[in-house]
C-alpha cells in the first residue's frame, strides 16, 4: 500500500487528520510546544485529532485528561511509565509502554481515508504508527525532527556499521517506501534523506520550525532583571538556552570559558539534559566564576532569560550534519540576538546564520577556535546592534507560526 489513500474531497475541512506524537499540551518543551501550535493551527482546515502521552519532560508532574477537546483539537492521552528519561534503561521502558498504548489507540481510532502525521518523538513511534495506518487504510506523513540512526552514531550511541544501525536502516526503507510524504526540518536533512530514499518514489519537503513571536520580543538590556541579579551587566554575555543533551558540544564551551576567565565575558546556561550533571561538575571543579548555570526555567520566563544574552551559543557535536536542527535558533532570532554556532559547514544552522548574516559558525570540538572568535566578538562588540536588527527581521519575515501552517497545509493537501 503506497502513499496517501485518502479520498480527495472538495471540502478540505471534512478531512480527518490524526497527529501522533508523545508530546503535546500541557508539555512545555520545544516539541510539545511546536506540536500544540501545529495541531491548533491546522484545526481550522482539518478535523484534527491528537494521540499523545502525559507530560514527561519540562512539564513532568502535570497531568492532562485522558480525553478532551481543546482549541478545536480532540486529544487522546495514552498511559505510559514516566521514569527518569536520562537513564537509558528507563527511557526504553517509557518508550515501550507508551508505544504499546499509542499503537492500540491508533488501531482502534484510525479509519480508511484518514491522514496521519507522525513525529519522531519517541523515535520508535513512526514505525508502529505507520503500521497502524497501513492496517487501517490511512495515509501517513513523516515529520522528522531527528534522523535515526544517524543521530545515534553522531553521539556515540552506536557504531556506523553495527547490527543496530543496519537494522534501523532496513526498517527506515520500509517506513519511507509507504509514506505519503516525508517532512524534514532542514535542507541538510532533506539532502541526507534523498540519499537514503534513492529508488523510492517518495516526495520530501522542508518545513522549518518557527519562533514564538507572541511571547518573545527584544527588550532593553539595561532593564533585564536576570543580568542585574547575576551582577554581569558590565560583561559580554554568551547565552546557552536549550537542551544540554548528548548531541550538544558543551565541552568546547567550558574549555573556552576557562581560557577566558580573566576577560570581561560571562556564560549563562539555561536548560536541562543528560550533560547537565557533567557541566555542573566541570564548572565547580575548574572554579569558573564566569559561568552561571540556571537549570530549566519556565517557558513564561523566556522574555527575561532570552534577552539576557548579547550572543546566543548554539552547539552540536561533530557528525550531526543533516540529523537535526536546534529549534531554539528561531526564538534566538526573535529576540534579535546574534548567534555563535558550533556546527558543521552546510548544516541548516550554518546556512541560516550565513544567509541572514546574523553571526558566526565554527566546527564543533575546537575550543581554541571558539576562544579566538569570542575574543574577536569582544573587540567588535559595537557591531552587534546591526546583527540584532537583521535577526529580528529574519524571524518576522521567514519563521512565524503562520508561515509554517501555510507550509503544512500545502504539503498535507
Amino acid at each position: 500500500m503506497k502513499g496517501d489513500q485518502s479520498k480527495t474531497t472538495s471540502d478540505e475541512t471534512q478531512q480527518r487528520l490524526w497527529i501522533v506524537c508523545e508530546l503535546y499540551y500541557p508539555e512545555e518543551n520545544a516539541t510539545g510546544h511546536y506540536m500544540t501550535q501545529t495541531a491548533e493551527g491546522l484545526a481550522g482546515h482539518f478535523e484534527v485529532k491528537f494521540i499523545c502521552g502525559q507530560p514527561n519532560y519540562a512539564s513532568k508532574g502535570q497531568k492532562g485528561p485522558k480525553h478532551e477537546i481543546r482549541n478545536g483539537v480532540e486529544i487522546f492521552r495514552c498511559w505510559g511509565t514516566r521514569l527518569d528519561k536520562n537513564i537509558i534503561a528507563f527511557r526504553l521502558v517509557n518508550m515501550l509502554t507508551l508505544g504499546l498504548t499509542m499503537f492500540l489507540k491508533s488501531i482502534v481510532k484510525f479509519r480508511r481515508g484518514d491522514k496521519v502525521l507522525v513525529v519522531t518523538a519517541p523515535p520508535s513511534l513512526p514505525y508502529q504508527t505507520g503500521l497502524a495506518a497501513l492496517i487501517k487504510g490511512s495515509g501517513y506523513y513523516l515529520l522528522l525532527h531527528d534522523l535515526y540512526p544517524d543521530i545515534l552514531v553522531a553521539v556515540g550511541g552506536a557504531k556506523p556499521r553495527s547490527f543496530l544501525v543496519r537494522t534501523i536502516d532496513v526498517a527506515n526503507r520500509w517506513l519511507y517506501k509507504h509514506a505519503a510524504k516525508i517532512i524534514a526540518v532542514g535542507r541538510d536533512m532533506k539532502e541526507r534523506l534523498e540519499v537514503k530514499t534513492a529508488g523510492l518514489d517518495v516526495p520530501i519537503a522542508v518545513i522549518p520550525n518557527w519562533a514564538d513571536m507572541v511571547n518573545i520580543e527584544p527588550r532593553p538590556r539595561e532593564d533585564n532583571e536576570l543580568l542585574e541579579e547575576l551582577g554581569v551587566k558590565d560583561k559580554l554575555v554568551f547565552l546557552y538556552a536549550g537542551n544540554i543533551g548528548h548531541p550538544t558540544d558543551i565541552r568546547s564551551i567550558v574549555e573556552a570559558a576557562e581560557t577566558l576567565r580573566n576577560e570581561p565575558v560571562h556564560f549563562i546556561f539555561v536548560g536541562s539534559g543528560a550533560k547537565l550533571p557533567w557541566l555542573r561538575d566541570e564548572v565547580a571543579s575548574r572554579e569558573l566564576k564566569n559561568v552561571s548555570i540556571l537549570g530549566q526555567l519556565p517557558r513564561d520566563q523566556q522574555r527575561v532569560f532570552l534577552n539576557a544574552g548579547d550572543v546566543a551559543l548554539i552547539s552540536l557535536v561533530k557528525g550531526m550534519l543533516g540529523t537535526a536542527m536546534p529549534s531554539r535558533t528561531y526564538n534566538t532570532l526573535a529576540t534579535g540576538m546574534p548567534i555563535l554556532a558550533l556546527t558543521e559547514d552546510g548544516s541548516e544552522l550554518a546556512r541560516v546564520v550565513d544567509e541572514e548574516n546574523v553571526g558566526w559558525h565554527i566546527p564543533p570540538g575546537q575550543p581554541d577556535a571558539l576562544d579566538d572568535i569570542i575574543r574577536e566578538i569582544l573587540s567588535r562588540r559595537s557591531e552587534l546592534g546591526y546583527m540584532k536588527h537583521r535577526a529580528r527581521a529574519a524571524a518576522l519575515a521567514k519563521y512565524t507560526p503562520e508561515k509554517a501552517i501555510e507550509s503544512y497545509l500545502r504539503e498535507l493537501s
